[in-house]
């Protein structure tokens, strides 16, 4: 009987397990959370007081005994126990609370950075079985990523996505619906916060949080001058004197805080493009290279990798949304998997 009511049920779910966010994506339902991948826990008993959005909010301003944490480090987990209540809380945030979940637990598609250890990948299994999943399925990021943009990745020509999140940046060229050639650096916008953050602190004697960093990134960052420079004030505390201070801040200096986190990235994608056979060089000349994930909307970034690899450069058009995206297609796929996973 239950397997006549199963299929009005849809509890296959897709998930980004991102850095710096989370998004889950539920079949027929398209993307339904988007919740930053931060935690607050009571420091000694480990007790979760919140997650995601509200948790974010405690960053930096909880008391003592209260610590807003982010379990994952550069695309994998860094605390298992907290990545697990996460995880349980964003699946039961989304998943219908009916009578056959407990007869048909929900099937997991989790995207993966692509240098991901073998322990790293049961990490991730054991804490989604924990959170009381099904069946997981791995798929790596930028497939993830190529396939939520739309790229044609299961052709025989190649096709370039460049996927820059919170932890990691993902380059890979694809062709045949496999990763023909890719490179993980974990630098991507993690890093150019902290690069912001040493750079007041260097410069002004000015000390800031991992947040207005982030404020200041989003809001004047640039990889390469775009138009007219603009500024911003900036509130912190100064190191010498121990008070609150204002100062204002240019979009060139933060240009120049991020050279090094941007270098990293431009010598990743030119490293994969050296590695690449010349027929698919052929085909990313007409094709070019596609940005996703949502560090890669530091402003200037995609003109600054046209004019370092001479190919034609796009910013996918929800590039936050690309990696879960491809999950969810990925999902479509779930009983082929089921199928060859049995044999």
């Amino acid at each position: 009987m239950l397997s006549k009511f199963k299929g009005l049920f849809s509890t296959d779910i897709g998930i980004d397990l991102g850095t710096a966010n989370s998004l889950v994506y539920m079949k027929d339902r398209g993307i339904v959370l988007r919740e930053p991948s931060v935690v607050a826990i009571e420091e000694g008993t480990k007790k979760v007081l919140a997650v995601g959005d509200e948790a974010k909010r405690m960053l930096g301003r909880t008391p003592g005994n209260i610590v807003a944490i982010r379990p994952m480090k550069s695309g994998v987990i860094a605390d298992f126990d907290i990545t697990e209540a996460m995880l349980k809380y964003f699946i039961g945030k989304v998943s219908p609370k009916h009578i056959w979940s407990k007869y048909q637990k929900p099937r997991v598609v989790i995207a993966v950075p692509s240098d991901i250890t073998e322990v790293e990948k049961r990490a991730v299994e054991d804490a989604a079985h924990a959170a009381g999943v099904g069946e997981v399925y791995l798929v790596e990021e930028p497939m993830a990523a190529a396939i939520g943009v739309g790229l044609p990745v299961s052709e025989p020509a190649g096709s370039m996505i460049v996927d820059i999140g919170g932890g990691t940046c993902e380059v890979a060229i694809i062709s045949l619906a496999g990763i023909v050639h890719s490179r993980s650096v974990r630098t991507a916008g993690d890093a150019m916060d902290e690069c912001i953050v040493q750079y007041m602190r260097r410069v002004y004697n000015l000390l800031i949080g991992e947040r207005t960093a982030e404020a200041i990134k989003m809001t004047i960052g640039s990889a390469f001058p775009v138009g007219e420079e603009s500024s911003m004030e900036v509130r912190g505390r100064d190191i010498v004197a121990g008070l609150p201070k204002t100062l204002t801040i240019t979009s060139e200096e933060i240009r120049e805080a991020l050279q090094e986190p941007v270098s990293n990235i431009t010598e990743a994608v030119r490293i994969t493009l050296g590695n690449c056979a010349p027929e698919l060089a052929a085909d990313l000349v007409d094709r070019g290279i596609v940005l996703s994930g949502g560090s890669s909307q530091l402003r200037g970034l995609d003109r600054l990798l046209s004019q370092q690899t001479g190919l034609p450069v796009t910013l996918a058009d929800d590039p936050l949304s690309a990696v879960a995206e491809g999950t969810g297609i990925v999902m479509n796929e779930l009983d082929i998997l089921a199928k060859n996973r049995r044999r």
